[in-house]
């Protein structure tokens, strides 16, 4: 199969694009400047794409055709983007591809338009133009600095509160956190005599000018009911010092997904996580190491729903690591002082290792499938139960078998009852409509009080008999309190249990 062909199977993205006719040269512009300030890409003229189909062209405009890309690149791009333009032959129609290189000089812009309105980069398959936190952070590319290296001039550095993050440091390199240390860490620097952290040093910190410089590094996780976002089972807000962040997200994680054997090895239990551990922690510290620091108003996202697990970091996936090549040991650093203090750490264990651990892992998961795409300016990665639906079905099945079973067991249940702990007289009224039965078939249809009881059964007062029979049936659990945690509440009422609907039904098919 030709490259052209392999190109042909692949959806528009970061890194492609794809059109019949030559676009207006404004468009064509945005294209390539968008290229060039991100990960490079490719612009192939002559295939349609969607349906995805080789339009070609006529040979005898190629040369034009060619001319007129080069000099639109040329006339309207800025700084100097040199495009590779090559002609390709596929089944007897012709395609101009015309190959954008990552760029040395970003932000590349539309000369008309400057660099604060004509900054455009990649967002999925579309050009976006760049925010004010793009353009500043192509700026620091261009430079070769990181947005974590930068000074803050708000604080000094004996003014920084790292406490935890000196307790943490002990704990995992039994060194000391000295000023030495910290300096040789790049976590503070000498400027016109004064000793001032960088901004890795304020998210390591539990310092208050860390809440209100970075309100958004925090990490939020979720375990939805279901299978889309809607109900909370359970929530959390992760806002401790970074270094802590990623292994306090996998332990929700953790708590949220289940454990079971899945076979022996002699005698001993084979115990399995019902997602691969390994591959979601990986993923988390990637999350919190390489996360983009400088996008304010976004923070890190764990959502776990019935069939999948979701992990979304700000920021887009570096423009040099490529998620479908895991295996290839590939290493790109977007928070350069950050990284090494995480290694020392142990948070990263080996440069270039993560992605193998996560395609190593996988391999033992066949029934787990791993995808990932770029939401906006953010890099999601989901882990989907391809069996889920199949073992929800069966599932409901077994619940239905299981209710039916439930059913003759409490019939059991509740017929003993009758004969050995309600006394004679209510079990002979039990049988004809009494106060007993009454009394929950009335809470049955709303919440009630117990002097809403009592005049819906005609007393003039509440009565001690039905005080007994309400207890009475809170002991059976056939009924419950509204308000459990305040047993003495002016708005405490009644309903009836699962139990006691089921205990209803039973009456219902003994009267029949």
């Amino acid at each position: 199969m030709t490259r052209l062909k392999e190109i042909l199977q692949q959806p528009e993205g970061r890194r492609l694009e794809f059109k019949a006719k030559l676009p207006t040269n404004a468009e064509l512009a945005k294209t390539i400047v968008s290229f060039a300030n991100d990960a490079g890409g490719e612009f192939y003229l002559g295939i349609q794409d969607d349906p995805r189909e080789v339009t070609g062209i006529e040979e005898e405009e190629l040369i034009a055709l060619e001319e007129k890309i080069s000099n639109v690149i040329h006339d309207q791009c800025s700084p100097v983007i040199l495009p590779e333009i090559v002609f390709l032959n596929e089944d007897g129609k012709h395609v101009i591809r015309t190959k954008v290189y990552k760029g040395s000089a970003p932000p590349y812009h539309l000369k008309n338009k400057g660099i604060e309105s004509g900054t455009f980069i990649r967002v999925g398959s579309s050009n976006r133009q760049a925010s004010p936190e793009i353009i500043q952070e192509l700026e620091r590319q261009k430079q070769n600095i990181s947005f974590d290296s930068e000074l803050v001039f708000q604080k000094t550095l004996d003014k920084i509160n790292i406490d935890s993050f000196k307790a943490l440091f002990v704990e995992k390199t039994g060194e000391k956190l000295s000023k030495q240390v910290l300096q040789k860490l790049e976590l503070f620097k000498n400027e016109q005599g004064q000793e001032l952290p960088t901004n890795a040093l304020i998210l390591l910190s539990d310092d208050e000018l860390g809440k209100q410089m970075f309100p958004y590094a925090k990490i939020e996780c979720a375990r939805f009911k279901g299978t889309v976002p809607g109900n909370f089972i359970d929530q959390k807000t992760i806002d401790s010092n970074i270094g802590l962040q990623a292994e306090q997200a996998y332990q929700f994680i953790l708590r949220h997904i289940s454990q079971g054997t899945t076979d022996y090895q002699g005698v001993f239990r084979n115990d399995r996580w019902e997602y691969p551990i390994v591959a979601i922690r990986e993923v988390i510290r990637n999350a919190v190491i390489h996360r983009d620091y400088s996008l304010s108003g976004k923070d890190i996202k764990i959502a776990i729903f019935d069939d999948k697990v979701e992990i979304t970091s700000p920021g887009k996936l570096m423009p040099t690591v490529d998620f479908n090549d895991m295996d290839s040991g590939q290493s790109d650093i977007r928070n350069k002082v950050l990284a090494p203090v995480f290694k020392r750490l142990g948070i990263i264990e080996q440069w270039g290792n993560g992605l193998r651990l996560i395609a190593s892992e996988m391999q033992s998961y066949p029934e787990i499938e791993l995808s990932w795409k770029e939401p906006g300016i953010a890099f999601r990665v989901v882990f989907t139960n391809k069996n889920y639906l199949q073992q929800h079905e069966l599932q409901h099945e077994l619940q239905h078998e299981l209710q039916h079973e439930l059913q003759h067991e409490l019939q059991h249940e509740l017929q003993h009852e009758l004969q050995h702990e309600l006394q004679h007289e209510l079990q002979h009224e039990l049988q004809k409509e009494t106060l007993y039965s009454k009394v929950l078939r009335l809470v049955s249809n709303r919440t009630l009080s117990t002097k809403e009881l009592s005049v819906a059964l005609g007393q003039k007062s509440v009565s001690g008999q039905l005080k007994k029979i309400v207890s009475k049936l809170r002991k059976d659990n056939l009924v419950e309190w509204t308000e459990p945690d305040t047993e003495q509440s002016s708005n405490q009422k009644y309903r009836i249990t699962e139990k006691g609907n089921l205990f209803l039904k039973l009456l219902k098919k003994d009267e029949e």
